[in-house]
């Protein structure tokens, strides 16, 4: 395993190798550009790269794992003016690609 994988997941406890499937089954790959996810190339969006050396998420929270994960799942509650829908991930799959996000 290689120590970005080890550090996101401890940080997430999330399962990275799950969330290439997430990506495609919810449309992230709509807005944003995500290295190494198939077809997850939007230009909507940020792309998604780096995302673990970041200081912010979506401009307003910041860049923590239980931080993402609650942004995954439901943007708006955070920001209400966002563009980034509420896409109905659950808390554990949001897990799984926060996880695969940060070991990017």
């Amino acid at each position: 395993m290689s120590e970005a994988r080890a550090i996101a997941v401890a940080l997430t406890g999330g399962d990275p190798a799950r969330a290439p499937a997430l990506i495609t089954r919810y449309g992230c790959g709509g807005c944003h550009t995500i290295p190494g996810a198939p077809g997850a190339d939007g230009k909507v969006a940020a792309p998604l790269d780096g995302l673990r050396q970041r200081v912010y998420l979506g401009g307003v929270l910041r860049n923590t794992a239980p931080n993402l994960v609650a942004w995954i799942v439901d943007p708006p509650a955070h920001a209400p003016r966002t563009a980034m829908p509420v896409t109905g991930i659950t808390p554990d799959e949001a897990r799984d690609v926060a996880a695969y996000l940060y070991a990017q």
